[in-house]
Parts: structure tokens; C-alpha cells; sequence
């Protein structure tokens, strides 16, 4: 098994760079990309929903971000200890009829000695909002590192 730096324990500056990283490969929609930043038997709660193992994280994802259209997402560090870090988030999205929604929400993640993750818990909220109330309004991928992120934004 290779490593995924960083590795915990974290510190501040290794801790903001794992939510950013998290944050890019989101932003790309990779769903088997992103996956690999997964233990092979993690665990998630995501809403209401539970997954275990990176083949249902797959299946989630390509189903998320089939509805999902137009995504785009900012993660925040909130706080982090030895091999867990919180981060809260907002993305924007909008569905097949047109209809924009701010999600706002937060994530545990708990790390294993390699630096994939092996437990996200995951609570979520949507918000409608207009197309133009949107703030996330970088082109289609990762975020530009001049682009502002949720306090900047006052979010």
C-alpha cells in the first residue's frame, strides 16, 4: 500500500492542505479518482445514507454527481487532532429542471496511518437559492487558488 500525504498526525498547515486536496479532487468529479483517497473498507454516512467500501463509494458518487449538474464546491478547515480532521463546506448545484441549490454542511473524517481516509461522516443541508444568488462561479474543475473561500465569501 502506497502512502497519500499527508499522513497524520496532522498539523495545522498538513490538515488545510488535506481539505484542499479533497476539496480539488471533488471539484474534478472523478468518482473513481476520488475514491482512491479511500481505505478499501471505509466507512461513510452521507445524509441518511451509509456506505462501506470504496465500490458503494463509487456508485454514490457517479449517482451524486448525475443529479448534481453544474457542482462546485468550497471545503474549510474547522478543527483537526493526531488523524482526524472537520471540515466544513458549501457547494452549488442544480438539477435537470433548472432549479440552483446551495448545499451547506460538515464532515468528520478520520485517517489511517497512511493518509487514506477511513471514516467520513457527513451532515447536509440544501438551500434553494436563484442562479443569481450563486457565488461559486470559477469555470468547471478545481477552485483557482485567488478564487476566495467560505469566510472570505462571508459564508
Amino acid at each position: 500500500m502506497s502512502d497519500r500525504p499527508p499522513l497524520p498526525p496532522f498539523t495545522r498547515e498538513t490538515a488545510m492542505q488535506k481539505a484542499r486536496m479533497a476539496e480539488n479532487a471533488w471539484n474534478l468529479r472523478d468518482p473513481e479518482k476520488v475514491s482512491l483517497a479511500y481505505t478499501e473498507d471505509s466507512r461513510w454516512r452521507n445524509r441518511a445514507e451509509f456506505l462501506n467500501g470504496r465500490e458503494e463509494i463509487v456508485a454514490f458518487l457517479k449517482r451524486k454527481w448525475a443529479r448534481e449538474l453544474d457542482y462546485r464546491l468550497i471545503k474549510e478547515l474547522w478543527a483537526f487532532h493526531d488523524n482526524r480532521i472537520a471540515v466544513r463546506f458549501q457547494y452549488e448545484w442544480h438539477d435537470d429542471s433548472g432549479n440552483w441549490f446551495r448545499a451547506h454542511g460538515n464532515e468528520n473524517w478520520e485517517f489511517d496511518e497512511h493518509g487514506l481516509m477511513r471514516r467520513r461522516e457527513a451532515s447536509i443541508n440544501d438551500v434553494a437559492i436563484q442562479e443569481s444568488d450563486r457565488k461559486f462561479l470559477w469555470p468547471q474543475g478545481p477552485r483557482p487558488d485567488d478564487f476566495p473561500g467560505l469566510t472570505e465569501l462571508g459564508l
